[in-house]
């Protein structure tokens, strides 16, 4: 495997790991091994890092050893809040996951 899934900015959210999941199985069915999300398509309470969301979503795509790629601009998200920012920041210094704020895949 070895070809990407770039999900469409229009479509349903992901707001729960069972939404990870159904990607990844979508992922599977196209033999790819990288999704990439558009921010647009994360649910609102992504970005608030106590709803767990985040953390359920990622936790998904690692535990599945599936490359997610997230694009799009954050910056006014990562000014507005210091958690934020060094989660991305942590998160960008693995391999498995990255915020991007284009992707020319």
């Amino acid at each position: 495997m070895s070809g990407v899934l770039v999900l469409p900015a229009d479509g349903p959210l992901l707001s729960t790991e069972q939404d990870a999941v159904d990607v990844i199985g979508e992922m599977w069915s196209r033999d790819a091994d990288t999704v990439v999300v558009p921010v647009e398509r994360l649910d609102e309470g992504f970005w608030t890092l106590s709803t767990r969301i985040a953390g359920g979503i990622i936790g998904k795509f690692v535990g599945y050893r599936v490359r997610l790629v997230v694009v799009g601009d954050i910056a006014d998200r990562l000014a507005a809040s210091d958690t934020l920012s060094a989660f991305v920041h942590e998160i960008n210094r693995g391999h498995e996951v990255s915020f991007v704020a284009e992707f020319a895949g």
